[in-house]
């Protein structure tokens, strides 16, 4: 059986601690591994991530395409024929939408998308309305208020 205190690693898995500078019959006297002079034999040298000893990082040679806009508008979407299961003459925001389990809580807007029939005359206050979802609001005799 696996306990925390019957865990044991995998003979070979452990090394024990290299000791250099410890002359030379042990492998590792002397420049302690680090070559003659340059630039990695000296203290203080710190190996940055993505250094390539001058030539130019792998980071930098790869191309670029595209741009994250900040300030993009995204939106948390809802399916026109998911309104349906609101009462007649209610009004639907973003909290009700939440309530209701159709949208996760979140900062984003949320924008109402078309397809399917709506059978309710509601209100609905959303951030964006696709233009089939606006024009079956109105026809079923509900009003599409968009907030900011």
């Amino acid at each position: 059986m696996l306990n925390l205190h019957t865990l044991k690693n995998v003979p070979g898995a452990r090394h024990r601690k290299m000791r250099v500078g410890c002359g030379p019959g042990s492998g590792k006297g002397k420049t302690c591994g680090r070559g003659h002079k340059g630039q990695y034999a000296r203290s203080g040298h710190k190996h940055k991530p993505g250094f390539e000893g001058g030539q130019m990082r792998l980071l930098r040679r790869i191309p670029k395409r595209g741009f994250n806009r900040p300030d993009k508008r995204r939106y948390r979407l809802v399916a026109l024929t998911s309104l349906n299961r609101f009462k007649d003459g209610r009004e639907v925001t973003s909290a009700v939408l939440e309530e209701a389990g159709l949208i996760e809580s979140g900062a984003w807007g949320v924008k109402v998308l078309g397809g399917g029939e709506l059978k309710k005359k509601l209100t609905v206050k959303a951030q964006a309305f696709s233009v089939a979802a606006r024009q079956a609001i109105t026809a079923a005799g509900g009003t599409a208020e968009v907030i900011r």
